[in-house]
């Protein structure tokens, strides 16, 4: 149901903002921020999967949401960028029929996103935009235990390099619609406590994160 309500989300975005072709051959030039929505799926990395165990599901996944914004230089065939984002997301640990969901860590909440990275294009058309991205990516997931007294929550903050690729689709006037797909990989990580407790390093951590994204925004 998560899955689809991600995809319904999606589309309805593209469906929304598609109407006219644009014309101006600057489409993909200058300052833009856009609002994103998609697919979010957490997993334990190929370090730390467990395939010994079949009851042992170590993803999660849930909608993810949030905004972006970003600068874009036109150089003729080819569009170089800037750009970041923040993102939260409906992941979270769950229990099915005794399958525990942990992605490698345990019983965790997906918390922000941050990306910071650059693009390069090519542009199909005037119109069209086919990119690849790539960047610095830092995410929180907030573990979650009950003593049957008392709730405890800290946050386990890595750190990490996101890659991917899309379309970005010039609509009319200033507006745009984009499509893309991304990987993230955590290999750094620290417990982050409330107070003035210290942090704590987590050694070898490996968590892998797939989005398929839709984003509608504007251009100034």
């Amino acid at each position: 149901m998560k899955t689809t309500a991600a995809l319904l989300v999606a589309g309805t975005m593209l469906a929304t903002a598609a109407p006219a072709m644009a014309q101006d051959s600057d489409n993909f030039d200058g300052f833009r921020i856009e609002a994103l929505a998609g697919y979010d799926v957490s997993k334990a990395g190929s370090t730390s999967d467990n395939d010994t165990n079949a009851n042992d599901d170590q993803s999660i996944d849930g909608l993810a949401y949030g905004v972006g914004a970003g600068y874009d230089f036109d150089a003729g065939g080819v569009v170089l960028g800037l750009e970041a984002e923040y993102v939260g997301s409906t992941a979270e640990t769950e229990y099915d029929m005794g399958d525990f969901e942990d992605i490698g860590v345990g019983n965790v909440e997906t918390g922000r996103d941050l990306y910071l990275g650059a693009r390069v294009g090519v542009k199909a058309n005037d119109d069209l935009l086919v990119y690849a991205k790539g960047g610095y990516t830092n995410a929180t997931y907030n573990f979650r235990n009950n003593d049957g007294t008392n709730e405890y929550e800290v946050d386990l903050d890595t750190d990490g390099f996101r890659v991917g690729g899309g379309l970005e689709y010039a609509l009319s006037g200033n507006t745009f619609a984009k499509v893309e797909y991304r990987y993230s990989n955590y290999s750094d990580a620290e417990l982050d406590f409330e107070g003035d407790a210290p942090d704590v390093a987590v050694p070898d951590i490996d968590l892998d994160r797939h989005q398929v994204m839709a984003g509608f925004g504007m251009r100034f």
